[in-house]
């Protein structure tokens, strides 16, 4: 029989996430929000929680967990709060884990310790600015071996941009994995993932975004002119790097399920709370049908994402093949939360509409959850292939590093 039922080591886990969420975040993140200002010392303290590390081995630094655990940190932390929920996704399934699954020894050793313990932070150069969803197609940037500066050493020489990549500039940023045309012939383009250490020259990091949404997380763009790194800074196989980040983000689509499941439930938990306080013509919110009918509903679509995201999560950590899920999962929960932060805000009505009250950030928020990481119409365009609909090909369309 199938159990959807927490083990006590998970349950554990979301009870301690759930309590720093409430306890470490919701006090202050408002501020860190309305001023755009990185938390670094919330990221800090996430960091000694192992909340960075968690779906590492130890011996890499991690906390020996799994991707299951990652997805239910999320989900706690943007029940609260989506800025600091972002951060922790990317850092881990976007920056770390290309670093743990492709790299070497000696890349793994360099930079893997630092990651997981939140001390650092690497970051996922995929999207560009002409691209969009059109990744292999729009892609720009290229990377070329010269003489490097020691007798027989060769370097990698980046020319390019990216757009819309999170955690790139912070003063913890430690790298960017960078995905570039490194050859090709026949007309077919050779991709390949370089490693980028913050700092180096020609490597230059853009100004925040000023963003809709997600304002106390960190967005930039990235520009690379004649950008030298040594050869060793490929990240696995030559060619690969298309591939390798394709897997990242049928991953990663998991985890901003879970995101997205964590906001669509936080929306029920104002609601409720904001139900339970408010007057309205002589009785609480919460009296009134049409208002208990609005969360009855709210609730049913953040417990059917939360139900896709385990789903997905479960056939990850399986090994089955779960593409279809994760896009499945992704689809339905960005909607959830798209949802849920609309009739929240309509249920608050004009402190809705005040950034002082989380369901404003929520609203703000959840759009570009139908949007990063493959938008929903690349969601649609994934299941449907996977039925064995449409013309047979690569997924492609993954935007919103």
């Amino acid at each position: 029989m199938i159990s959807y039922l927490l083990s006590d080591e998970h349950e554990e886990l979301r009870l301690t996430v759930a309590e720093f969420a409430r306890d470490v975040v919701a006090p202050v993140i408002a501020g860190f929000y309305e001023r755009r200002e990185f938390p670094y010392d919330i990221v800090a303290r996430m960091g000694k929680l192992g909340l960075f590390g968690l779906p590492f081995p130890e011996e890499h630094g991690g906390m020996g967990g799994d991707f299951f655990a990652l997805c239910l940190a999320l989900h706690e932390l943007a029940r609260v709060d989506s800025s600091v929920a972002i951060t922790l996704e990317a850092g881990v399934a976007l920056g770390a884990m290309p670093i743990y699954l492709f790299g070497d020894a000696e890349q793994r050793a360099r930079w893997l310790p630092d990651l997981c313990r939140g001390e650092r932070l690497a970051a996922f150069g995929l999207t560009e600015p002409g691209g969009g969803s059109d990744i292999p197609g729009g892609m720009r940037t290229t990377a070329r071996l010269a003489r490097g500066a020691g007798e027989g050493e060769r370097e990698w020489v980046i020319d390019g941009s990216k757009a819309f990549i999170t955690n790139a500039g912070t003063a913890i940023t430690s790298l960017v994995t960078v995905l570039a045309i490194t050859g090709g012939s026949d007309g077919r383009r050779e991709i390949s993932s370089i490693i980028v250490p913050s700092g180096t020259p020609g490597f230059t990091v853009g100004p925040e975004y000023s963003k809709v949404g997600w304002c106390a997380s960190d967005t930039r763009e990235l520009a690379f002119a004649s950008c030298r790194v040594p050869e060793a800074n490929l990240l696995g196989e030559r060619g690969r790097g298309y591939a390798q980040f394709l897997q990242i983000l049928d991953d990663g689509r998991v985890a901003i399920a879970a995101l997205s499941a964590g906001l669509a439930q936080g929306c029920v938990d104002e609601c409720l709370r904001y139900a339970g306080e408010r007057s309205a013509f002589g009785h609480r919110l919460g009296h009134y049908q049409d208002i208990q009918f609005k969360i009855a509903d709210m609730e049913a679509r953040a417990h059917g994402a939360r139900l896709a995201w385990y789903d997905a999560a479960a056939r990850l950590q399986a090994g089955q093949a779960f593409k279809k899920q994760a896009a499945i999962a992704k689809l339905t929960a960005s909607n959830a939360a798209m949802d849920n932060a609309r009739d929240a805000t309509q249920i608050f009505g004009g402190y809705g509409f005040m950034n002082e009250f989380p369901v404003a950030r929520f609203y703000r928020d959840a759009k570009v959850l139908e949007i990063g990481e493959g938008t929903s119409e690349v969601q649609r365009m994934i299941i449907a292939r996977q039925l064995g609909l449409g013309r047979a090909g690569p997924a492609g369309g993954e935007t919103g590093a």
